[in-house]
């Protein structure tokens, strides 16, 4: 394992820093999973904290992007009043279920879904949390990505990707100062370039970007991405979470900034989700914890 200051798409297309197309290999997938975009299934394990306000299980929601596009949601509210709330973004080719263990686990109110055997489904390896710690967590599908993304729409996502930021500032019992992205593949992108992109007009609207194998997917170059969130207002932090076989993931090794942070294995080509899996150390939930506590000042 190799740790650096400073992190496949299955798909082809063009990246901003080079200008050139470029094939992409398909990337080993090595658990199956099938997306939906229904409300998962919960069941009630043991609540860590009475709610406040609004009850725990997950609400649909939607919003609209700036082109007029809507998107579908799901809200996990928190047990406690203004508090943050985590914005997760999928990857290619999946939807915001992907997300559906880890958004739990975050919330931290006794829910979970129905384990399937895909590390990034299964909480029963999850780092254990503190009871009190409970967050708003907003996932959300991209355009055209319902169940899986008929093809790749960088510049759409991209529009997706500032919106859901926007939008989880309005969401009740949320403080709209306190919104936090992360992302995977795609989402990576998302999370750093919707993250860049509220900022240009408010300072607040956004603490910082966790990215899980980013690319310059979404027509953006990424460690420019980095150096804008370094040189806002109120410098925000960027993490960079890949694999060093990851080829395109190697734009992690290109930015740079007192503000930036990242980190690296070398485990078999792992990307995005696959990331998140029990046998990497350290474990990828645990930087992931790590990331929100320096982001809040805890």
């Amino acid at each position: 394992m190799k740790k650096q200051f400073l992190p496949l798409l299955l798909i082809i297309f063009t990246t901003a820093c080079s200008g050139q197309t470029q094939e992409i290999p398909p990337t080993p997938i090595p658990f199956e999973t099938e997306a939906t975009t229904a409300i998962p299934d919960t069941v009630v394990v043991e609540p860590t904290k009475e709610p406040v306000s609004l009850p725990p299980e997950p609400q649909a929601v939607s919003f609209t992007s700036e082109d007029g596009q809507e998107l579908q949601g799901i809200f996990y509210p928190t047990a406690m009043e203004s508090a943050p709330v985590i914005v997760l973004m999928h990857w290619y080719p999946g939807d915001q279920n992907e997300w559906t263990e880890i958004a739990f686990w975050l919330q931290n109110r006794g829910l979970q879904g129905e384990k399937n055997g895909v590390p990034w489904k299964d909480p029963a390896w999850f780092p254990d949390r503190d009871g009190d710690q409970s967050f708003n967590v907003l996932t959300f599908t991209f355009r055209n990505c319902e169940g899986r993304c008929n093809a790749p729409e960088p510049a759409a996502w991209l529009l997706d990707a500032q919106a859901s930021l926007e939008f989880a500032r309005t969401l009740e019992g949320v403080d709209p100062d306190r919104v936090i992205a992360i992302g995977a593949s795609i989402g990576a992108d998302g999370a750093i370039g919707g993250c860049a992109g509220v900022l240009e007009s408010d300072p607040h609207a956004c603490l910082g970007a966790l990215s899980l194998s980013p690319g310059s997917y979404l027509g953006l170059d990424y460690p420019d991405m980095v150096t804008k969130l370094g040189e806002s207002d109120l410098p925000r932090p960027a993490w960079c979470l890949y694999d060093e076989n990851d080829a395109d993931s190697l734009v992690c090794t290109l930015a740079s900034g007192e503000h930036y942070y990242q980190e690296s294995w070398s485990d078999g080509y792992l990307h995005g989700f696959h990331l998140f899996n029990p046998t990497l150390e350290p474990n990828t939930l645990e930087r992931l914890l790590e990331f929100l506590d320096l982001v809040l000042g805890a």
